[in-house]
């Protein structure tokens, strides 16, 4: 079972998952929505890397992102409300990913818990 993240405790998730990762390596926020979403609202990367990749391209990606973050790197799963980002969540685990949690909420819940100049659609 994925773990639901609340937004507002995001930072605390972040801090433990950077506590076990080397000092040059960051937790990544995987946003799944897709281009337009992200132009029209997005996270600004403080202490994570950011990753847009759409839901549509996780599964011809999952190699890729094997390859380039390996399957323990911490992951939070990012969408709209929280249901796109389930289901990659869902799809990382069982591809092999170790450490991956959601966003509850998406970036609508991140815009009221966390930093209210994200704007919402």
């Amino acid at each position: 079972m994925i773990s639901q993240l609340q937004p507002s405790d995001f930072a605390a998730w972040r801090d433990r998952a950077a506590a076990g990762l080397a000092p040059t390596v960051l937790p990544v926020v995987l946003d799944v929505r897709e281009p337009w979403e992200m132009q029209t609202a997005s996270v600004r990367e403080d202490g994570f890397s950011l990753l847009a990749l759409p839901m549509r391209e996780v599964p011809s990606r999952l190699a890729e992102l094997k390859d380039t973050l390996g399957t323990t790197h911490p992951i939070a799963c990012l969408c709209h409300h929280g249901m796109r980002s389930l289901q990659v969540a869902n799809y990382l685990a069982q591809g092999g990913f170790a450490e991956v949690v959601n966003l509850q909420g998406g970036i609508d819940a991140w815009t009221q818990q966390v930093d209210p100049s994200v704007p919402r659609y």
